[in-house]
């Protein structure tokens, strides 16, 4: 028996609204734990799902999405609490969830603020997301009990292809990280020092080219790359409250 595929979630609570985006080849649930969090802070939390993620078939993800398609889904995502008539909102991702929250501010100077966990926007000696994205894509067809022939073949047709879309991705966030003194708005700053997937000292990277926005900066030692779930993810959402209540004040 399949899965049912992951939704975006809404949790509807106080006046103020936040947007959290998620990771490459994940889902919302990166951002679930700490959108319960804020719920619990009197906060509104909406996830939405980027095109092609969380489906049966991992060759979605390249097949129907795009930087370009996700950042429509960043768009509707803002309208769809503007839709709501939320007029305080801010939005955070987490890895490839924050170069578009990074955009959001960038084009939208209403928001409040924002930030991003974890996040490439400016690069530095990335480290390679080919081989771990394989290793989701082998997860997720066996999650769903995908034949083993069919498995084998998409396999091989995602090793083949998923360059040329984390190329586009890359293309993408250039344009992001030329435009990041437009963002004058206090934005947040949280990474693993020991993330596997984002070399660490693109948060200073970031921090410095923020010029015209107040930056609240947080490393976390022997973290990992999804800051949202491990072990640090308890002192990000205390960090993240405390720079929320400024941001709301």
């Amino acid at each position: 028996m399949q899965q049912a595929p992951i939704k975006s979630f809404y949790f509807e609570h106080g006046p103020k609204a936040v947007i959290l985006l998620h990771a490459f080849a994940s889902g919302p649930v990166d951002v679930r734990m700490l959108a319960r969090y804020l719920e619990r802070q009197d906060y509104t939390v909406y996830a939405p799902l980027l095109t092609g993620h969380m489906t049966p078939d991992f060759t979605d993800i390249i097949l129907q999405g795009s930087p370009e398609k996700w950042w429509q889904d960043t768009q509707a995502a803002i309208r769809f609490l503007r839709e709501k008539h939320f007029s305080q909102i801010a939005i955070f991702g987490i890895s490839l969830g924050g170069i578009f929250a990074a955009k959001a501010l960038e084009d939208n100077p209403d928001l409040v603020g924002g930030g991003s966990f974890g996040s490439p926007i400016v690069r530095k000696r990335q480290f390679s997301v080919h081989q771990t994205f394989m290793q989701m894509a082998k997860a997720n067809f066996s999650r769903y009990h995908t034949n083993e022939a069919i498995m084998t073949a998409k396999l091989d047709w995602l090793d083949q292809n998923v360059d040329q879309l984390l190329t586009r991705i890359a293309n993408f966030t250039v344009t992001v990280a030329d435009a990041l003194p437009k963002i004058n708005q206090p934005y947040f700053i949280g990474q693993g020092l020991a993330d596997e997937i984002v070399n660490p000292a693109s948060a200073g990277l970031l921090r410095d080219a923020l010029v015209n926005s107040q930056v609240s900066f947080h490393n976390y030692p022997n973290a990992s790359h999804m800051i949202t779930v491990n072990q640090a993810h308890k002192q990000l959402e205390t960090d993240l409250s405390r720079f929320l209540s400024k941001l709301y004040e």
